[in-house]
């Protein structure tokens, strides 16, 4: 008499290794394809039965898909994998001062829609507000795929707890908004609310000018300033993840009082609002009925305005000294300056690093590359998207509602 064999069911540990396994698999083929079963299995150390099993789900799902044959060596030709980057969209928004921007990414990150709106002095509720719009756009614009949008990531430009709690944003005057929770209520899919400068390091270290390095200092020049530290190809944000508020590190002790309640903080004298504080006090542009912009300040220096070019210089020796203490504290092997005050690095880059070179030993600069973000305000929202495909990717398929 034949037995019936019965089948156990999955426990909780075999559960969590199918779900590791299938992770390395999804990964392996999305950075590394067109690629094979057998080099699948052969990189990760897994066996090509359980490759087999992982992939025959991954293309159920129809997160990857078989494209012809590859190039054999010896024996049959190998079946090649491709990722379907089509198969969901994510949307990043980076909150800034005075605008928001928000993308709609693919899979690997392209770019398939985008929109920007200028925000000046609206309440939390009218910003949020905005940025419910903003999400609604984005998302009915998505190409049809399946698994529709994947979730949304918001940067913004402040202290974020871990449950995406704004606990404080100086320069937008935000005092403990519940920013996760607010969205939840209307949007059904996973939201995630980060630091914005440690969105735009992560963009950059994918996307932009930090691809090659380890160990990186991404630092956010708008309104305000913040930092996002990549350490050994990780995404540092400290022990509650308040790590990369060095807009209030304390270049002069006496120096302008700031919206945190500390004096002579250092985006008192090297952002954006403080080119234009300058700017106004010089009675630049002040014909003008419309509010002066950092656009406007650039298109002046390009035409040869002195007064403006010197006031790029100045901020740029400010920059280039809060810039030398982060080195000192880190040694990195790059510092990337991004966000609106990239668009000056034609008179920027110059002074930084000549005021590198007066203010530091030529041991300390050694190897170090200082260079400007060639994404500028993209870098948080890409960043944001991407934090957004990984965790779907990992954790499994969300739609819209």
């Amino acid at each position: 008499m034949m037995r019936r064999e019965t089948q156990m069911p999955e426990t909780g540990n075999q559960k969590l290794v199918k779900k590791i396994n299938k992770s390395i698999v999804l990964k392996m083929i999305r950075n590394q394809a067109p690629i094979s079963r057998a080099a699948i299995s052969q990189k990760a150390g897994l066996n090509r039965g359980t490759v087999s099993s992982l992939v025959s789900e991954l293309i159920d799902e129809q997160l990857i898909s078989e494209s012809g044959m590859g190039e054999s060596r010896g024996g049959r030709k190998p079946v090649i994998l491709l990722f379907n980057q089509a198969a969901g969209h994510s949307i990043g928004i980076d909150l800034g001062v005075n605008y928001l921007l928000g993308v709609l990414t693919d899979l690997k990150g392209k770019v398939v829609e985008e929109r920007k709106i200028e925000i000046h002095s609206l309440s939390a509720e009218e910003i949020i507000s905005s940025i419910k719009s903003m999400i609604r756009e984005l998302h009915k614009s998505a190409p049809e795929s399946p698994n529709g949008t994947v979730g949304i990531g918001i940067g913004v430009p402040g202290i974020v707890n871990h449950e995406g709690e704004v606990l404080l944003a100086p320069n937008l005057m935000w005092d403990h908004i519940p920013l996760k929770k607010i969205l939840e209520e209307e949007f059904s899919i996973p939201i995630l609310i980060e630091n914005e400068a440690n969105a735009g390091a992560y963009g950059e270290k994918l996307y932009g000018a930090g691809k090659e390095q380890e160990n990186l200092i991404y630092i956010s020049a708008g309104i305000g300033i913040g930092a996002g530290l990549i350490l050994n190809n990780e995404l540092y944000r400290g022990l509650k993840g308040y790590s990369g508020e060095v807009g209030h590190m304390v270049i002069d002790v006496e120096g302008k009082h700031c919206r945190c309640g500390r004096q002579g903080c250092w985006e008192l004298y090297a952002s954006e609002q403080a080119i234009l504080n300058e700017a106004h006090a010089l009675g630049i542009n002040e014909d003008s009925a419309d509010p002066l912009t950092l656009e406007q300040l650039i298109s002046l220096a390009d035409k040869g305005h002195q007064e403006v070019i010197d006031l790029f210089i100045k901020t740029g020796k400010y920059l280039a000294v809060g810039i030398l203490n982060m080195i000192n504290t880190f040694n990195p092997e790059q510092v990337i300056i991004g966000n609106r005050m990239a668009m000056a690095e034609k008179w920027m880059k110059p002074v930084i690093s000549e005021t590198m070179k007066e203010q530091s030993k030529e041991f300390n600069q050694e190897g170090i590359d200082i260079s400007f973000s060639k994404l500028a305000t993209h870098s948080s929202p890409l960043g944001m998207a991407a934090f957004i495909t990984e965790n779907f990717l990992e954790s499994g398929i969300a739609q819209i509602h």
